[in-house]
């Protein structure tokens, strides 16, 4: 018993300062993508706890990173949507836990062997372009739109595609400074 608690805090100093880190990371970022996804903020809060603790724990990974994704956020709320409420969608969602549980224990991982994997860089690389694309008002400090979002400024069918240059033209010194030396800061941080 006494080596299990050992090997249990022998990391301890290294691992709280890391796990304090990723709390300071996951927590808002938990809170915006409950807040994008149309879900209450405790849902947010919720799923956090559970991907950072309980299945970190279960995962038995000695490195393991797990938390929120901020591409499910447009899945999130067309399904709140569509669903029509967010019980019925949390409903669905425990559905589909079981399903996955049912297919893990009948060891049918072998699936996802069957999409292409351009599909899934396909995917990422839109939910990429379309995070940069709801950054570029604040980088600039363009904030017209309540949800600041670029993808807002067109509507869909729209021939006006002048307004999305509109954030350019409006553009706050002091907001940019701030945007392009943290830009700096990322790239040079980057290098050994």
């Amino acid at each position: 018993m006494s080596s299990i608690k050992e090997s249990a805090f022998k990391y301890l100093k290294n691992d709280l300062p890391a796990g304090l880190v990723v709390f300071l990371v996951a927590l808002p970022l938990c809170l915006g993508i409950s807040l994008a996804s149309g879900a209450p903020f405790f849902s947010g809060l919720i799923s956090g706890i559970i991907g950072g603790i309980v299945i970190g724990y279960l995962s038995g990974s000695k490195l393991s990173v797990s938390g929120p994704a901020a591409g499910l956020a447009a899945l999130v709320l067309a399904a709140i949507t569509n669903i029509g409420s967010f019980d019925l969608f949390l409903c669905a969602v425990l559905i589909a836990g079981i399903l996955q549980i049912l297919m893990s224990v009948a060891r049918l991982g072998g699936i996802a062997n069957y999409f292409p994997s351009s599909v899934v860089k396909g995917m990422l690389t839109s939910i990429g372009i379309l995070i940069i694309a709801k950054q570029i008002p604040h980088a600039v400090g363009y904030e017209k739109e309540e949800k600041g979002n670029l993808t807002e400024l067109v509507s869909f069918g729209s021939e006006d595609w002048h307004k999305l240059l509109e954030p350019l033209q409006h553009i706050q010194v002091g907001v940019f400074i701030i945007c392009i030396v943290s830009i700096l800061i990322m790239i040079v941080w980057e290098k050994p």
